[in-house]
């Protein structure tokens, strides 16, 4: 079985999130998601997410391209994950071109990043709606 693994917010789920988790679930046969939590989107990334951890866990626990949810709690913890859950392949948007290629070279996971659905992302959604209030 050839394991996946990706990483993200998912706040605001909208279709490119589903583009990426599709095109991800196709890289392999078993698609782990780690999901950020609220702690550590406000924290290190300084994001306050619309929906809470548990909110985005059940959603994207519904998508059938997902086979697991975990909690990424930081940024340090996606080679001891590689290394936990035996993953083959390591997936990213290509907003992250680059950043993660370090995995491949600790871990014997590929590294691959995925073009993003252009028109949308959870930035222009939140944008759109503030000019529309």
């Amino acid at each position: 079985m050839k394991r996946v693994i990706t990483y993200g917010t998912f706040d605001l789920l909208h279709y490119g999130h589903i583009n990426l988790l599709r095109r991800a679930k196709e890289q392999g046969d078993y698609l782990i998601v780690a999901l950020s939590t609220d702690e550590f989107n406000w924290d290190e990334k300084q994001k306050k997410c619309y929906f809470s951890y548990e909110k985005r866990k059940q959603l994207l626990e519904a998508i059938r391209y997902v086979d697991l949810v975990i909690p990424e709690k930081g940024w340090e913890q996606k080679v001891p994950d590689v290394k936990e859950y035996h993953v083959d392949t390591f997936v990213m948007g290509d907003d992250w071109a680059g950043k993660f290629d370090f995995i491949q070279e600790e871990t014997d996971a590929e590294v691959v990043y995925l073009a993003r659905t252009p028109e949308i992302s959870t930035t222009q959604i939140k944008k759109d709606l503030k000019l529309n209030n």
